[in-house]
């Protein structure tokens, strides 16, 4: 179900924590988050089953909006433009006009140029850049902290650690220098290749994750889906156990009914519906199809369901022990995987030509039974895709994040050598 950006407000303010804040803000399982064009609302499970799927403008607020790039993309070209100005002018004035020469007709003599005053000042701003960039982690922890809007915050750190890129070749004067400006500046490029990497990656991996992905769902929730999935499959395990008790044609014995009607009894293996909403039934995920149920438990009445297990469900021991083999064998392991891509159910294609000769080997009343396995199967796919894709979203930061902290120590410590012993 998709909302306008009205009805949105209004679920947002309903549900606004008293912060205060004049910004749009969204629940986010009972945690705000302000946000500038478009929300992505990932709601509460109360609020999920009430709304169904509740995504608004989701990609829009993940990915990069460029009017407001704008203003800190042209500070950052001004900066870096007067920055080298005044390195030309104060140690190359032979290559300016007369009328630029701030700093004399002479430059400096001075055996490095990160030792002279305006060297230290560009060391100095560049090291002060590090902090802000540092500070972000501490704005997200706070989100109450009234210290500017955490989506600023966000382009400040980008932009201003880009601007860190000209002030430090200049106060280096583009030259490694020592083993430890070497090893700084190594340091310097990895977190900033990798944060080039990241900015790269939110900004297209939103994209490819509606393209591919059909449905998606709250990610900290997939652990609790993948085990309602092994608990259905384990119960509709039991009940093609051989039992010496069952006889054909007999109601006392327990007994699965091959119909699609039978999945009243069975618990809803997915919280948020996603593949037994109307809407996400049948969707294409490459060059498979995901299918889902398409007859809603919820939607049979008691008297409908009574009137269904009156009726003595057809019996075959030769599919039942077709089917319950296969869920020991190759259904309940690729369930409870914790990487599903090492099994064939794991692979689209090969999972629809493993349910296709399962197909054949069962009689047509547990045809129904199979394309429930299959949807589970489905489902598994998805949650394992949306997975990979939030690892690769979110991955980059445990290599960015510890070398970035390790990089300000080290500027720190040779900010503070340069200061008091040379």
């Amino acid at each position: 179900m998709t909302l306008t950006r009205s009805e949105a407000t209004i679920f947002a303010n309903a549900q606004r924590p008293d912060h205060g804040s004049r910004d749009a803000a969204v629940v986010l399982c009972w945690k705000w988050l302000p946000c500038d064009n478009g929300c992505a609302i990932e709601s509460p499970p109360f609020a999920r089953a009430v709304f169904g799927e509740l995504r608004i403008n989701s990609w829009r607020c993940m990915r990069i909006n460029r009017a407001a790039h704008i203003p800190w993309a042209m500070f950052v070209l001004v900066a870096s433009a007067l920055a080298s100005l005044f390195y030309v002018t104060k140690f190359y004035p032979q290559r300016v006009p007369s009328g630029l020469r701030f700093f004399g007709e002479t430059p400096p003599d001075h055996a490095t140029i990160g030792g002279t005053p305006l060297g230290l000042i560009f060391g100095a701003i560049s090291l002060g850049i590090f902090v802000f960039a540092a500070l972000l982690g501490v704005r997200k922890k706070w989100p109450i902290l009234r210290i500017g809007h955490v989506q600023r915050w966000l382009r400040g750190h980008i932009w201003l650690t880009l601007l860190t890129v000209p002030l430090i070749l200049l106060h280096s004067g583009f030259q490694l220098g020592g083993p430890m400006t070497t090893l700084l500046m190594g340091l310097y490029a990895v977190v900033m290749l990798s944060g080039i990497y990241g900015l790269v990656l939110q900004h297209r991996m939103p994209t490819l994750m509606k393209e591919q992905l059909p449905a998606e769902i709250v990610y900290e929730q997939i652990p609790q889906i993948r085990a309602q999935l092994c608990a259905a499959a384990q119960r509709l395990g039991k009940t093609y156990e051989p039992e010496p008790a069952r006889r054909i044609g007999d109601r006392s014995a327990p007994t699965a009914l091959p119909t699609a009607l039978s999945t009243a009894a069975m618990p809803d293996v997915s919280m948020y519906a996603v593949l037994k909403t109307p809407s996400a039934a049948e969707k294409l995920m490459g060059d498979v199809t995901v299918r889902g149920t398409p007859i809603k438990p919820e939607a049979i009445t008691d008297s409908e369901a009574t009137e269904a297990n009156a009726e003595v469900p057809v019996v075959d021991p030769a599919s039942e022990t077709v089917l319950a083999d296969f869920i020991e064998r190759e259904l309940m392991p690729y369930l409870e995987a914790r990487r599903g891509e090492k099994f064939r159910l794991g692979h689209a294609r090969q999972a629809e030509e493993t349910f296709r000769h399962l197909k054949l080997r069962v009689a047509g009343a547990y045809q129904a039974r199979v394309e429930e396995m299959q949807g589970w199967c489905d489902e598994r796919r998805l949650l394992d895709a949306q997975t990979r894709m939030q690892h690769r979203l979110h991955g980059w930061l445990f290599f960015h994040v510890p070398l970035s902290f390790l990089l300000l120590l080290l500027t720190a410590w040779h900010a503070f050598v340069t200061l008091f012993y040379y």
